[in-house]
């Protein structure tokens, strides 16, 4: 993977969770996990587990109601995307302190090392801004969203 990495080369269409039905942030990564699992065949405990433990070092809310939950699977070969656009906000314990309707998983393979920062950032970029974010936060359809994210991603690259 290279610079020219966009946000449809982590995420499919079938990963676009909308509405996400969760009343905080355990409930909400654990039916990513699930959701994870699904698309990766991975179990859906050990991934659960992966992005608590992340969380566990400091909340990967980012702010202005986003959250990049990640975490590190040994038995993956590629990095993989989940987005979900929460029913209604959660609290994350994000830095701003406000609650989080938009969450991006990213689940990296053991040694992606700078390929995983690079997705981080990517995500985050994509994310911060603010025409994709309020375009997202008008559209509830997961195929919308989807498209919506492809086309900053095409811009973007």
């Amino acid at each position: 993977m290279d610079g020219r990495m966009t946000l449809t080369d982590l995420l499919s269409p079938a990963a676009v969770i909308s509405p996400l039905r969760a009343n905080g942030k355990k409930q909400a990564l654990q039916e990513l996990a699930q959701h994870a699992a699904s698309l990766t065949g991975l179990p859906d405990r050990e991934l659960f587990e992966a992005l608590l433990q992340r969380e566990r070092l400091g909340s990967t809310g980012i702010g202005d109601g986003i959250a990049i939950p990640h975490g590190r699977m040994p038995a993956i070969d590629r990095l993989v995307g989940l987005f979900a656009r929460t029913e209604k906000p959660i609290d994350f314990d994000a830095l701003d302190g406000q609650p989080v309707d938009i969450i991006f998983v990213l689940i990296a393979p053991e040694g992606a090392g700078a390929d995983h920062l690079k997705a981080l950032a990517r995500v985050a970029r994509v994310l911060r801004n603010q025409t994709v974010l309020e375009q997202v936060r008008k559209v509830r359809d997961p195929a919308a969203i989807y498209a919506i994210l492809a086309e900053s991603a095409a811009q973007a690259a």
